[in-house]
């Protein structure tokens, strides 16, 4: 039986960890009220799922009813930001995996509320559903978010994901910043999140076909320069695309995700109870594949090795690897791994922990992916 190192956060450890984040506004208080995000994190009494679901989606809830009354006076901004705050307390009260009936349910209400708070956008936001040819179990489409930068007749485009706790909706602020370097944005779910038709698997890759032929179909969007960025988890994603999709992929970013290593016993023992993750990780990472057991977890990972598909040594779209050299979730050491194999990598190392976040982090991404995408220009 796999065991695991460390121990999970108590409810006090917990609170801090949300303090922390609320104050440096990283992932999950990225969007959030500060007032009612305080209130919130001292209301909680206990790490219980419903619990924690309850306490969020009660501030959720008063968002909307500011939201309503805010249009009922026929101020649309004003209804337009209660909304957005709406979302953002709904998916706290999902996070990090809609796991639970209601969490479940405020999942479903974070998407609504988005898209809601959302109709205004400028440039516009447009939900576009693309048929998906998937297993009789599998859903029927690939839900994305589109929007199209200003005055560019045919921008290249960046299709999006987070990993297993911040979905499409989560992409929301580098969206915006993709927009302002000249990139079409689409964001969809990795597998197993989200709208994602297909749970996580050994070949849930396949979603990302019909989107890529999708784009390349518009005829106001460059479907010969796509490129893909995978945050944290969807990493990993990203990685197998630039091997598996190369032929639709201009350039891919891997920020914060693994290849290999990642999925072997130790990693996944040492990695569970991460100083820079909430809750348990492999709960998450578990729930993106269906998966609701820890030593089932431990068993069925490794088949998702690169290593172990054979795809490490083929050919690749131009890669580059972004983390934080100090990341608890994912080793540094798969990049390592990544660049010991097949075609050269480009790899940029930044200080801290999972992801790397630093003021400069999101703009390098951008500029890498910018000087490929403008070279085929």
């Amino acid at each position: 039986m796999a065991t695991a190192t460390g121990r999970p956060k108590t409810l006090e450890e917990s609170k801090e960890y949300l303090r922390r984040r609320l104050a440096e506004q990283q992932n999950p208080m990225v969007f959030h009220d500060r007032q009612a995000a305080s209130e919130g994190i001292e209301r909680l009494q206990s790490l219980d799922p419903d619990h924690w679901a309850t306490v969020w989606a009660e501030i959720g809830a008063r968002f909307e009813e500011t939201a309503r009354a805010a249009e009922a006076r026929g101020d649309a901004s004003a209804a337009d930001t209660a909304y957005f705050q709406a979302y953002a307390f709904y998916f706290l009260g999902r996070f990090p995996c809609p796991n639970t009936p209601l969490k479940r349910d405020n999942a479903a209400k974070a998407r609504a509320l988005y898209l809601r708070a959302t109709r205004d956008l400028d440039p516009p936001l447009t939900r576009v559903a693309i048929p998906f040819q998937g297993r009789p179990d599998e859903g029927r489409e690939v839900v994305v978010y589109v929007r199209k930068p200003k005055g560019v007749a045919r921008p290249p485009v960046v299709v999006q994901t987070g990993g297993v706790d911040s979905f499409k909706e989560e992409r929301h602020g580098h969206a915006e910043r993709f927009l302002e370097a000249g990139f079409a944005t689409v964001s969809m779910d990795m597998p197993g999140t989200g709208e994602s038709p297909v749970l996580g698997s050994v070949d849930a890759e396949r979603q990302y076909t019909p989107v890529f032929e999708w784009v390349r179909a518009q005829p106001d969007l460059d479907g010969q320069r796509i490129v893909y960025v995978g945050g944290s988890f969807g990493g990993y994603w990203a990685n197998k695309l630039a091997h598996t999709h190369r032929e639709y992929l201009t350039a891919v970013c891997c920020w914060g995700g693994g290849a290999h290593l990642v999925f072997q016993p130790e990693w996944t023992a040492r990695s569970r109870y991460a100083d820079s993750y909430l809750s348990d990780l492999t709960e998450s990472r578990g729930n993106s594949m269906g998966i609701h057991n820890y030593d089932e977890y431990v068993a069925f990972v490794p088949r998702l090795s690169l290593l172990e598909q054979g795809l490490v040594d083929g050919p690749s779209a131009p890669l580059l690897l972004v983390n934080g050299k100090n990341d608890t979730q994912t080793p540094i050491e798969d990049f390592y791994f990544l660049m010991e194999h097949g075609e050269p990598k480009t790899a940029r190392v930044f200080p801290g922990g999972h992801m790397g976040n630093t003021p400069e982090t999101l703009p390098t991404i951008i500029r890498w992916l910018r000087s490929r995408v403008d070279a085929r220009a």
